[in-house]
């Protein structure tokens, strides 16, 4: 069964409620609880494969850094007398078995771990030093209390995504980066029947259609391991992008017939692409050849400085 997790994990904390009160009074007053970070259970995507290390039943207890240390005795010892197991599954509280990823954390110290930084980006600089799959682990998963309000104040300042001079810069990056690797050089290096740098091009051509889905949709693209799967549940151009990167993935480009129908397939996304930077309001340079809208798009960014980047560095 695929995305269990998150619901054993929620389930797992309604049920521990009682005794966490009962152990510690107060202590959902002052933390958050849910289960975010690294892992598939928190995008959703976890199953039978998944549950051979780090899974099971648990959550997070995400407190301001300044107050752990002096209640973390407490909360250790209330976390000890909860149940070893839930619905069958053995539980992740102990600290042998967190593995980093459940239990009592600090606020700053938990989006520190996954962004560099303590307190949400503000800079044009500080948000595109965080990866997108750094933002897409803190800000995934589910919150299943938070009375006073600071974690989830800054996990939706990260949800409120990329303020719109790094947008242009990433979706410019990625028009240049699409357009470079699967409609030029991917068909160049088929001409030329160097079959290992055709499947280098189709690789780079993968991830930066995936990515520009992502970011079409206001989404951080996951781990590149969940991405494809995840793009087919995001709206256009998510689930062609995921066939397409699919038909990459299985493409004989041995075959003529086979490359032949390959590189249609990246024409028409591109197309779809190219339409949808225009509908938005990014582009109006004509046709699918994504090389063109890249520069134009970046023309749009406000900051100086980052306009004057080269338009293929993200």
């Amino acid at each position: 069964m695929s995305g269990l997790g998150l619901a054993l994990s929620r389930g797992y904390f309604s049920a521990s409620l009682p005794q966490l009160e009962a152990a510690m009074p107060g202590l959902l007053q002052q933390a958050a609880a849910g289960l975010a970070g690294d892992g598939s259970e928190c995008l959703g995507v976890d199953d039978d494969i998944s549950r051979d290390h780090d899974w099971g039943p648990g959550f997070c207890l995400w407190l301001p850094d300044d107050i752990l240390p002096e209640l973390l005795p407490h909360i250790e010892s209330a976390l000890a007398k909860l149940t070893d197991s839930y619905e069958g599954y053995p539980a992740r509280m102990r600290p042998e078995r967190r593995a980093g990823r459940v239990g009592p954390m600090g606020i700053s110290a938990f989006y520190a771990r996954h962004t560099g930084f303590a307190q949400p980006p503000e800079t044009w600089q500080q948000w595109r030093a965080i990866p997108e799959t750094a933002l897409a682990s803190c800000t995934n998963g589910e919150i299943f209390s938070d009375v006073p309000g600071q974690f989830s104040a800054f996990r939706q300042k990260l949800l409120a995504f990329y303020p719109d001079d790094v947008l242009r810069k990433k979706l410019a990056a990625r028009c240049m980066s699409m357009a470079q690797a699967g409609q030029y050089n991917l068909p160049r290096s088929l001409q030329r029947g160097e079959l290992g740098a055709a499947m280098l091009a189709a690789a780079r051509f993968a991830e930066a259609a995936l990515s520009m889905a992502f970011l079409l949709n206001r989404r951080y693209m996951p781990f590149y391991k969940w991405s494809c799967r995840l793009a087919h549940t995001l709206r256009a151009p998510g689930p062609q992008t995921a066939e397409v990167v699919e038909l990459l993935a299985v493409t004989d480009f041995a075959s003529e017939e086979q490359s032949l129908k390959a590189l249609d397939a990246i024409e028409d996304l591109c197309t779809v692409v190219a339409r949808r930077l225009r509908q938005d309001g990014l582009a109006r340079a004509e046709g699918n050849w994504l090389w063109a809208l890249g520069p134009e798009i970046q023309l749009g960014i406000r900051e100086p400085e980052l306009r004057r980047l080269d338009v293929m560095r993200d």
